[in-house]
């Protein structure tokens, strides 16, 4: 194993989860949903800290891995979540309540992205969080654009698509896709993008004045 290959995997180990989280990253796995990592997780929780988080918004809930974390030290925020998935849906709705989220806190939206986000307030999200279908992933983000405050976040967790998105060999629709958002949001000046290795690799886009 190389350094950076045990760098990357002490830094995987490293976060502790709450007994709700651990629940639903296990109910997850189960249902062949792959969750955000635990890195990435705690990437969430900070950046949901840093943005003084009130109102997030994320795609694809999943079973409520990333939500959890997105809400796990940010206790005013509310989450508005959009799955296409109803059965997906339904648990996360379950695991939310177990890990204590009162329902106040919480709009889960079943639906296609593409349909609900132009109905979201403008500049109103301080966190966008999108983490649905990559061939997607460009309408997406321009939804999310729209409706994330300046000095607010958009996050994409998945960036290295399974380790495509670096190798010039992967030319499929998705991982393209993914590398169009990279050189897109690289060329906007109303775009500050960090790209992080944890986990898939998690993209994070403040946006800026403008």
């Amino acid at each position: 194993m190389s350094k950076l290959e045990r760098n990357w995997q002490y830094a995987e180990q490293y976060p502790g989860e709450t007994e709700a989280l651990v629940r639903a990253r296990r109910l997850s796995l189960e249902l062949g949903i792959e969750p955000v990592s635990r890195s990435i997780g705690a990437q969430l929780s900070g950046l949901a800290v840093l943005t003084r988080a009130q109102a997030v918004c994320e795609v694809g809930t999943g079973v409520g891995v990333s939500g959890l974390s997105l809400l796990r030290h940010a206790p005013e925020a509310t989450l508005t979540s959009i799955e296409i998935e109803p059965e997906h849906l339904r648990e996360a709705r379950t695991m939310f309540a177990e890990g204590g989220i009162p329902a106040s806190r919480l709009r889960a939206i079943e639906g296609d992205a593409r349909h609900v986000m132009p109905r979201l307030n403008l500049a109103s999200y301080d966190l966008v969080l999108l983490d649905a279908d990559p061939a997607q992933l460009l309408e997406h983000f321009e939804y999310a654009l729209g409706i994330v405050r300046q000095g607010g976040c958009i996050v994409v967790p998945g960036a290295f698509a399974h380790g495509r998105v670096p190798d010039p060999a992967a030319r499929d629709a998705e991982t393209q896709a993914v590398r169009d958002l990279l050189t897109l949001v690289s060329e906007s000046p109303a775009i500050a993008p960090m790209l992080s290795p944890a986990g898939d690799g998690l993209l994070t886009l403040v946006r800026l004045d403008g």
